[in-house]
C-alpha cells in the first residue's frame, strides 16, 4: 500500500530572508537534501523470488546482511509484510496490472534498527513469450531526502514567519530546537544558549529535550578554551566537533555532568552577528559517540543562521523598548519636576513651599519625607509628609539637634553635601517605629550656604538608587530657590508696606469743623512703594493745611520724592503766607534736588482749612493734578477748576489761588488719577464723567466723608471687575461740619 507523505509545509509569506543566502547556504541545502538514486529489483514466481537487484537497492533496504538473492522477497524484508507491500505484488502478479505509488512512507528494518523511508515507485508485471506473467519488476527512486527536505523547508519558513511577527525569543527557539529533533534521521538533542552583553558568559536559550538539572548547570557557563564545546566554540567563533565526550579533554569539567544526562557526543555552532560579535551557540547533542556527516553540519549552520536573525530582531526590539522605557521615564521625570516646580511657584510663601516640597516628595521619591530649616541658631520642622497621620506624627515630634555630630541634618547643614545611606539615620529618632531602612538627605541650599534640609526615608523594600538621589537633588534646589525667592519677596513686601506707612498717616487727625476721611489703594503686589501720598497737619491760629499729590514713578526713588514734597510743606508752611508760596518752595525743592534722587514730576492740590461760624473757608492751588470736586448736600457735584503747571520741571510754578466754602455737610474731594484711569477688561477707563455720575447717584449723604468715598470706589470696583488696577488710588475728603458738632 502507498504510505504518507510528511508534514504539510504552511503557505507562503513575506518573511525575512536568513542572511546567508550564498553560495554557502546554497551548498548547506545541498548537503541537506541530498542525491536521490534509481533502485531496482527483479521478482520471480508468485513467492517474489528475489533474483537481481542494483547496489542502490540494496543500500536502501539495509546493509550488507540483506544483500542477497535467491530468496523471497517477503522472507528478506519480513517488515513488509504486515505494511501491505506483499500484497500488492500479489496482486500485481495476479493480475498483470501495475502499480505505481507516489511518496510511499516504508518502515525499512525492524527494531532499533528500523528507519523510516520515502519512495515513488512502480510495481510492473514481467512476462514470457506467451504472455504470461512470471515474475513481477521493482523499480523505484527514494525520496526521503526530498520528504525531510520539504518537512525541513516548511519549519524554517515557519520560524521565519514567527520571526517576523516578533514572537517571543524564548518560543521562537524552543519552536526550532523541537523542529530539528523531529526532523533529524537520527535522535538528536538540541541546545541554544545566549550570549551575554560583555560576551562572557552564556546563558540558556532553549534545550527542550535536555534534562533540568543539566540545563540549570550549564547556564551562565564561561566562554573560553576548553570549555565544553559550547564554551570554546563561542570563544574561537567557529565550530567545534566533540565526537566523544568521553575522551575529550573540552569535557574535563564537564563529564560526569553529561554522563549523568546521558550525552556523548556534542557538536557546537556559534552564532554570530552581522557584525561577527557573539550572539550565543547552537549545539547538537547525541546518546552515542558519533561524527557529523555534511548533512549535520549543513543543518547546524543553517539554523544558527536562523537563530541569530531571530536574536538580533530580539536585541533590536528590546533596544527599542528600553529606548522608549528611557524616554517615557525622562518624560515622567520632566513632568514631575515641572508640576512640583509650579506647586513650589504658585504663591510666595516660603513656609507654604516647603511644605508643598515634602508632599511632592511623598510617595514618588520616598514612602517618608521631612523639611527642616535653621532659624535663630536651632532646627525647626517646618513639613512633614507620610502615609498616615501617625507617621506624619511620628516625624514632626523628632527635632534635629542643630549641632549634633551624630545627627545627619546636622551634618548636610554644616557641610552642604547630601548624604546617602542603607540604614537607619544616626542618632535618636523614631526609626524602628517607622521602619526606616534607609535615607538621604539633602541641603536647601541659599548662595552655597545650607538654610535647611530635606531627608527623605525608605521603609520595607524600597531602595534609593541614583536616578532617585539625582531628581531628588534637582528638585530640592528648585525648592530652596523657590523658597529664597518667597523669602525675599515677603522682606520686601514687609520693607515697602513700612516706608508706605512712613509716607502716610499713620491716624488722621481730628480737624475742628471738619470730618476728614482718606482712601489709599496700591497697585501690584506691594513690593514698590506707591507715589500717590496725602496729609494734613495743623499750623498757628486754628487753621489746618492739607494736600494730596502724585508722584511719577514708584519703589524708592517716588518714595525719595514723597517724602521730599511732603516735608518740604510741612517745614514751609507754618513760615509762608499762602498755599501759593508753599507750593513755589516745593517745586524749589524739586528742582533743586540731586539727580540721583529723581528727575519725575508731581502733581498736587495743597490747600488751607479755616474753621469758620459758616463752614470751612477753603484757600487751595492745584499743580497739574486732577480737578478737586465740590459736593454739596443736596447731591449737587461741581468741579473746581483752578489752573495750575505741573511740579519739578522748572523754576516758575504759575499758580493761581482759589477760595471756597464748605457749609456744613459739604464735601472736597481730592483723588489721584488711578481713579479716573482705571480700566475695564476691554481697556476703557473710568473716566471724570462716571466719578461725578457715581457721587451724584449716591444716596442722600450725611455729615460723613466716609460715605463718599465708599460710593466712589463701589463705583470703580463695578467698573473694573476683576481686572485689577493699574496705577495707585488715593482720596482726601474734607466734610464741613454743623456747629453743634
Amino acid at each position: 500500500m502507498t504510505g504518507v507523505s510528511g508534514r504539510r509545509a504552511p503557505r507562503s509569506a513575506q518573511v525575512p530572508t536568513p542572511r546567508a543566502v550564498d553560495s554557502g547556504t546554497e551548498d548547506d541545502l545541498r548537503a541537506l537534501f541530498g542525491h536521490s538514486m534509481a533502485v531496482f529489483a527483479s521478482l520471480a514466481g508468485p513467492a517474489h523470488m528475489l533474483e537481481a537487484a542494483n547496489p542502490a537497492f540494496f543500500a536502501a533496504i539495509g546493509g550488507p546482511e540483506r544483500t542477497r538473492t535467491g530468496v523471497p522477497l517477503g522472507r528478506l524484508m519480513p517488515e513488509l509484510v504486515a505494511q501491505g507491500f506483499i500484497g500488492l505484488l500479489d496482486r500485481v502478479y495476479r493480475t498483470g496490472k501495475a502499480h505505481v505509488g507516489r511518496n510511499a512512507r516504508v518502515i525499512l528494518g525492524e527494531g532499533e534498527k528500523a528507519r523510516e523511508a520515502f519512495f515513488d515507485f512502480t510495481y510492473e508485471p514481467r512476462l514470457d513469450g506467451g504472455g504470461n506473467v512470471m515474475g513481477v519488476r521493482v523499480i523505484g527512486v527514494e525520496t526521503t531526502q526530498v520528504q525531510h527536505a520539504q518537512r525541513l523547508t516548511a519549519e524554517h519558513r515557519a520560524l521565519l514567519e514567527q520571526i517576523a511577527r516578533q514572537a517571543p525569543l524564548p518560543e521562537v527557539l524552543e519552536g526550532m530546537a523541537r523542529a530539528i529533533e523531529e526532523l533529524a534521521p537520527e535522535e538528536v538533542l538540541v541546545s541554544v544558549l545566549l550570549a551575554d552583553a560583555d560576551g562572557g558568559h552564556l546563558r540558556h536559550g532553549a534545550a527542550p529535550s535536555l534534562p533540568d538539572f543539566y540545563n540549570r548547570a550549564i547556564d551562565g557557563i564561561a566562554t573560553g578554551e576548553g570549555v565544553g564545546s559550547c564554551g570554546t566554540a563561542a570563544h574561537r567563533r567557529r565550530p567545534v566537533i566533540v565526537t566523544d565526550i568521553a575522551t575529550d579533554p573540552f569535557w574535563d569539567d564537564f563529564r560526569d555532568l553529561a554522563g549523568k544526562a546521558g550525552v556523548a557526543a556534542c557538536w557546537s555552532t556559534p552564532i554570530l552577528a552581522r557584525d561577527g560579535s557573539l550572539l550565543g551557540t547552537f549545539a547538537m547533542y547525541h546518546r552515542t559517540p558519533r561524527t557529523p556527516r555534511e548533512a549535520d553540519l549543513a543543518l547546524a549552520r543553517v539554523f544558527a543562521d536562523t537563530a541569530a536573525l531571530a536574536i538580533e530582531r530580539h536585541r533590536a526590539e528590546q533596544a527599542r523598548r528600553a529606548a522608549e522605557a528611557r524616554e517615557q521615564a525622562a518624560r515622567d521625570d520632566l513632568a514631575f519636576l515641572l508640576n512640583a516646580s509650579t506647586a513650589l511657584s504658585s504663591d510666595l510663601d516660603a513656609p507654604q513651599t516647603l511644605n508643598r516640597l515634602a508632599t511632592a516628595c511623598v510617595p514618588r521619591l520616598a514612602p517618608l519625607g521631612t523639611v527642616d530649616v535653621v532659624e535663630g541658631g536651632r532646627v525647626r520642622r517646618v513639613a512633614t509628609a507620610a502615609p498616615t497621620r501617625h507617621q506624619q506624627d511620628l516625624l514632626a515630634s523628632h527635632i534635629p539637634v542643630y549641632d549634633a555630630a551624630d545627627d545627619a541634618v546636622a551634618r548636610v547643614l554644616a557641610s552642604g553635601v547630601t548624604e546617602v545611606a542603607r540604614r537607619t539615620p544616626s542618632g535618636p529618632g523614631p526609626w524602628h517605629e517607622l521602619g526606616v531602612t534607609g535615607y538621604v538627605c539633602l541641603p536647601l541650599l541659599d548662595r552655597g550656604t545650607a538654610f535647611g534640609a530635606v531627608t527623605l526615608l525608605s521603609t520595607g523594600e524600597h531602595a534609593f538608587d541614583g536616578h532617585t538621589v539625582a531628581l531628588a537633588e534637582e528638585l530640592t534646589r528648585r525648592a530652596a530657590l523657590a523658597a529664597r525667592n518667597a523669602r525675599q519677596y515677603t522682606h520686601r513686601a514687609a520693607l515697602a508696606r513700612d516706608l508706605q506707612a512712613g509716607l502716610l498717616l499713620p491716624d488722621l487727625p481730628r480737624v475742628p469743623g471738619a470730618k476728614v476721611a482718606t482712601y489709599y489703594h496700591p497697585a501690584g503686589e506691594g513690593l514698590d512703594i506707591g507715589g500717590d501720598f496725602y496729609d494734613v497737619f495743623p499750623l498757628e491760629g486754628g487753621r489746618w493745611a492739607f494736600l494730596l499729590g502724585d508722584v511719577c514713578g514708584r519703589g524708592a526713588i517716588a518714595a525719595t520724592t514723597t517724602a521730599l514734597v511732603r516735608h518740604t510743606a510741612r517745614a514751609v508752611a507754618p513760615l509762608l503766607s499762602g498755599p501759593e508760596a508753599v507750593v513755589a518752595a516745593v517745586n524749589q525743592a524739586l528742582v533743586n534736588r540731586p539727580a540721583g534722587h529723581g528727575t519725575g514730576f508731581v502733581t498736587l492740590v495743597h490747600g488751607l482749612l479755616t474753621p469758620t461760624a459758616h463752614g470751612l473757608d477753603v484757600e487751595l492751588v492745584r499743580a497739574g493734578h486732577t480737578m478737586p470736586l465740590h459736593l454739596d448736600a443736596r447731591g449737587t457735584v461741581r468741579t473746581v477748576d483752578v489752573p495750575g503747571a505741573l511740579l519739578g520741571i522748572g523754576p516758575e510754578t504759575h499758580l493761581t489761588a482759589h477760595r471756597l466754602l464748605l457749609r456744613p455737610d459739604e464735601s472736597l474731594l481730592l483723588y489721584t488719577d488711578g481713579i479716573t484711569e482705571a480700566r475695564d477688561a476691554d481697556g476703557e477707563q473710568f473716566g471724570e464723567e462716571r466719578l461725578v455720575a457715581a457721587l451724584a447717584d449716591a444716596p442722600p449723604r450725611t455729615a460723613d466723608p466716609h460715605h463718599v468715598i465708599d460710593a466712589l470706589t463701589r463705583a470703580v470696583r463695578a467698573f473694573t471687575g476683576d481686572h485689577g488696577i493699574d496705577d495707585d488710588q488715593a482720596v482726601l475728603v474734607l466734610t464741613a461740619t454743623r456747629p453743634e458738632e
